[in-house]
């Protein structure tokens, strides 16, 4: 038995803030919305895209499926591919593979998604299972998606995710899991401390110490 690592994906492992804003941007103006804000743009990144159109844009709910076609067009097309892997975090897969961890991937993204953009970035090895998000929408929050990784290794010990927002520190409580905050993406100071993360970290290479304190 070994210990099981989950990560998010989007502002975790891959800054994908940029294909993100820019398919938000394109989905917004397609509703003949304003154009939102960089606050807004930067909410979009991590929540389940029904919730952040809805929450964070305002896009009325009779037009929020629409918006999230939209964005899945222009996503899908190549702007998902726009999402470099946060430095240290290559390092990081490897020291806990190295150390006998089990690691896998569970996102509010698209499990389709989210394997392609590993396999872009060359990180699809460095995981041992990839868990998401379905494209009608009956999974797409973080606790699902968490669920799915636990039960897909019933075995790991003394599980814990890895997460960059507020969502992720919830969706983990919901099983019992303790999150380690990844300080290094978009979250806004003080959020995932608020949220109630076991430990907040600047770098990725701090996360190996805060699991071995957990």
């Amino acid at each position: 038995m070994s210990r099981l690592v989950l990560f998010d994906l989007d502002g975790t492992i891959v800054d994908s803030a940029p294909g993100i804003t820019a398919s938000v941007r394109v989905a917004v103006a397609g509703l003949g919305l304003p154009e939102p804000t960089a606050a807004q743009l930067q909410a979009m990144v991590g929540p389940p895209l029904w919730e952040g159109f809805a929450d964070v844009i305002g896009v009325p709910e009779a037009d929020v499926e629409r918006a999230v076609v939209a964005y899945r067009a222009h996503y899908s097309a190549g702007a998902m591919l726009e999402a470099p892997v946060y430095p240290g975090v290559r390092e990081l897969l490897q020291e806990l593979r190295a150390a006998g961890c089990t690691l896998a991937v569970a996102t509010s993204k698209p499990a389709d998604s989210a394997l392609r953009i590993l396999a872009h970035v060359g990180l699809r090895d460095a995981v041992d299972s990839v868990h998401g998000a379905t494209f009608d929408g009956t999974v797409r929050h973080k606790e699902q998606v968490v669920g799915l990784a636990l039960a897909a290794h019933p075995d790991g010990e003394r599980p814990v995710l890895v997460g960059d927002r507020a969502q992720d520190v919830l969706g983990a409580r919901v099983h019992g899991l303790p999150c380690i905050g990844a300080g290094w993406g978009p979250a806004p100071e003080g959020e995932l401390v608020a949220a109630g993360a076991a430990v907040v970290v600047a770098t990725p290479g701090e996360v190996p110490a805060a699991l071995a304190a957990l």
